[in-house]
């Protein structure tokens, strides 16, 4: 295949919901560029992009794809990406390595929430963006009104370029004052004729506001045209190019992808507009100044997804960030140190790779059977201290523990695990040993049917989820004073320990009481993440500090893993130990330990103490629709809201919820919704949960004792 060079290549990632039309508008975009000679479909399974058994039998993207099709001596990259929320860490990765994201809207359905999630992304990522509105033959659509309410929702910088007219495969073009007519499923090519006299004033109409749009966004052409009321076609695309490497304008354009409408005339758009990784936002560095994709200067190369293929081994799917590279060339991995020796390069299409010599920078590839290198890291010349910064994977919004079906098969769920959160960084494994479990988490109930599929095939493990148990604290609430003393004879050297001590809640400086004295204060974090407070107040030597104080320490850690109220980890307390006894020979530090340990508990038990349950902050965004349906649900989850606010048609709902409420809120909100609600989640802090409530999670730990 032909070597191409920076400004002849082009960079762009299909983003939207899930059933615009993505995957069909990527396999016409093939067969209008001759890569294939038959048009697939979603249905029979016959795209291009969606060739994984799981996409398949599903008829849905699950996996980003990377295709190329040659364009008039310009090489177009396009990755297709999944529409389903559960797979926006696909969207993430794919936006962030392409130069322009490409919106598809489905003319019946709106503003989606697979749109925001990818306009969130794009808008981080600082990248131009454009939007194609398909499936416009459909009886439902409406193209008018969608676009009126994409500007509700993403501002005036919508920008119309085409409408369509009463025959499903004509389109008018206001960019270059033309109706175009298509062969709907043929590879010919469209027809350029004038426009009909009953649409000419409405194109009119939007062509001169096309070209007020794009003369706004630059000084010069808007001195042109205020002197002569007109741009010439070059002049407007360089204009429109300009204002959307600025992010002002978004150009609208129309299709029928499975019938090939409008995609020919999109793709020289593309080609002739759209920008360059030249022109394109520098790629960010995790010290220093962005980088350009230039073709000058020693070869960095950013691996932005990993992925396991059947009979093929491990794909690095990566982009020449600067340089050029070519197979046997070694590069280091600046994560790891570690020399690796680049393969065979591959640009695909799909399941389909083909081999080429060298890539330059800007481009798209794949290498074979790295040894080190995973998905965000960076290879570099030995010597380069250049690092290119990680894709942000967004944070889990549903979890679930997880355990093998089969007894002793921990070690391969194990390795599974690490196999594929090596590939799909979105999907999160804590370990949490106080608890006993281990808990997988992703986007969605879709994303951990997907992975427990994953386990499955790669390393032949089968695995059920369970609901994950809560990570509850307890805690005192009111001062309290015990004492305990630690008496054993057995003969010989006996044990003795005597302890009087007071606990308290730490939400504060100690305040010091009349009959205590500090000599030393030493704060301890547990393994569960809790803070404990120990003061050393023992006057005239009745017990050696020195010598027990450790010994003190760890005997109510010990006490601290199992609260007495229902067997959670204890956090946030005051242990003072203000006076004693010791024994000359029989006291030890096993003895102080174990008196420790004892008066820990009796104490806690006397200072009023609560269960703390964890509490998350959410951000709900549901359609103005179904926003009462959602708010009565998180009541009913208590939740204390927060505050709302309006995006475009939806409604952003802040709440603070207990964790032990979201279990399978995911699904929830999107059953509520019709698949267009969606939240995130995270940890705020801890506190008291309400007594009745209380009630319940100690009768189900004493059950679970028993």
């Amino acid at each position: 295949m032909k070597v191409y060079h920076p400004e002849q290549i082009r960079n762009v990632v299909l983003v939207g919901h899930q059933g615009s039309g993505k995957t069909s508008l990527a396999e016409s975009m093939l067969f209008v560029g001759n890569k294939t000679r038959r048009l697939g479909t979603v249905t029979e399974g016959s795209t291009v992009s969606d060739y994984q058994p799981s996409e398949k039998e599903r008829q849905m993207s699950i996996f980003s794809s990377l295709l190329h099709v040659e364009w008039k001596d310009h090489k177009i990259n396009i990755i297709d990406t999944p529409g389903y929320p559960d797979f926006v860490g696909e969207v993430v990765a794919a936006i962030r390595v392409t130069d322009t994201a490409i919106f598809v809207m489905n003319a019946q359905e709106g503003v989606e929430v697979g749109t925001e999630l990818a306009w969130s992304a794009a808008a981080e990522n600082e990248k131009p963006l454009m939007f194609v509105i398909n499936q416009i033959d459909r009886p439902q659509a409406d193209v008018d009104s969608l676009i009126t309410q994409m500007r509700d929702r993403f501002g005036s910088g919508i920008t119309v370029v085409q409408f369509p007219t009463a025959a499903p495969n004509v389109l008018i073009d206001v960019l270059v004052m033309k109706q175009i007519t298509f062969k709907p499923g043929s590879q010919d090519a469209p027809i350029y004729s004038e426009i009909p006299e009953e649409y000419q004033d409405r194109a009119e109409e939007l062509h001169n506001s096309l070209v007020e749009d794009i003369a706004v966004s630059d000084e010069e052409l808007m001195e042109k045209y205020l002197e002569t009321e007109r741009l010439s076609e070059e002049e407007m695309r360089a204009g429109l190019r300009d204002a959307m490497l600025e992010r002002s304008l978004f150009p609208v354009f129309c299709t029928n992808a499975t019938t090939n409408v409008g995609v020919a005339r999109l793709m020289s758009f593309i080609d002739n507009v759209v920008p360059s990784p030249l022109d394109a936002p520098a790629i960010p560095v995790s010290d220093g100044d962005p980088i350009r994709s230039e073709e000058h200067g020693s070869p960095v190369v950013f691996v932005y997804r990993t992925m396991a293929e059947h009979h093929v081994g491990d794909y690095s799917f990566f982009r020449v960030c600067r340089g050029i590279i070519e197979s046997g060339v070694d590069l280091e991995n600046a994560q790891s140190g570690v020399m690796e020796r680049l393969g065979q390069l591959y640009v695909l299409n799909g399941r389909d790779r083909e081999t080429v010599s060298r890539l330059i920078a800007g481009d798209l590839g794949a290498l074979v059977k790295l040894r080190e290198t995973q998905t965000n890291h960076t290879l570099r010349k030995k010597g380069d201290r250049l690092v290119v910064a990680p894709i942000p994977f967004p944070e889990p919004r549903y979890r679930e523990a997880i355990r093998a079906k089969t007894e002793g098969e921990e070690d391969k769920l194990a390795q599974g695990l690490h196999q594929i959160t090596s590939e799909d960084p979105s999907l999160v494994v804590l370990h949490e040993p106080h608890l006993s479990q281990i808990t997988l988490g992703g986007q969605g109930a879709m994303h951990l049917k997907v992975a427990q599929f994953r386990l499955k095939s790669k390393v032949n493990v089968e695995v059920e989820y369970i609901q994950p148990r809560v990570a509850y604290r307890e805690t005192v609430t009111v001062e309290a004073r015990d004492s305990y003393r630690h008496k054993k004879q057995t003969g010989g050297a006996g044990q003795f320990a005597d302890i009087s001590v007071l606990i308290e809640p730490l939400d504060g400086e100690f305040q010091k009481r009349p009959d205590i004295n500090v000599r030393n204060v030493a704060q301890s974090t547990t393994p569960w993440g809790s803070t404990i407070e120990f003061i050393d107040a023992i006057v005239g030597g009745v017990i050696d500090m020195r010598r027990f104080f450790g010994a003190i320490q760890k005997g109510v850690l010990e006490g601290m893993q199992r609260g007495p109220v229902a067997g959670y980890p204890v956090g946030d307390v005051r242990f003072v130990i203000f006076d004693g006894g010791m024994h000359s020979v029989d006291s030890n530090e096993n003895a102080f330990r174990t008196a420790a340990r004892m008066v820990f508990r009796e104490s806690f038990r006397k200072a009023k103490p609560v269960i703390l349950e964890p509490i998350h902050d959410v951000e709900v965004k549901v359609p103005d629709a179904y926003t009462g349906d959602v708010m009565g649900d998180l009541n009913g989850r208590r939740a204390m809201i927060k505050g709302m606010e309006s995006e475009g048609n939806l409604q952003k709902i802040l709440v603070q919820v207990p964790e032990a409420e979201l279990y399978q809120y995911s699904t929830r909100v999107r059953s509520m919704t019709q698949g267009r609600g969606i939240h995130s989640a995270r940890f705020s802090h801890y506190q008291a949960m309400p007594r009745n409530v209380q009630e319940q999670v100690v009768a189900a730990a004493a059950k679970d004792d028993q």
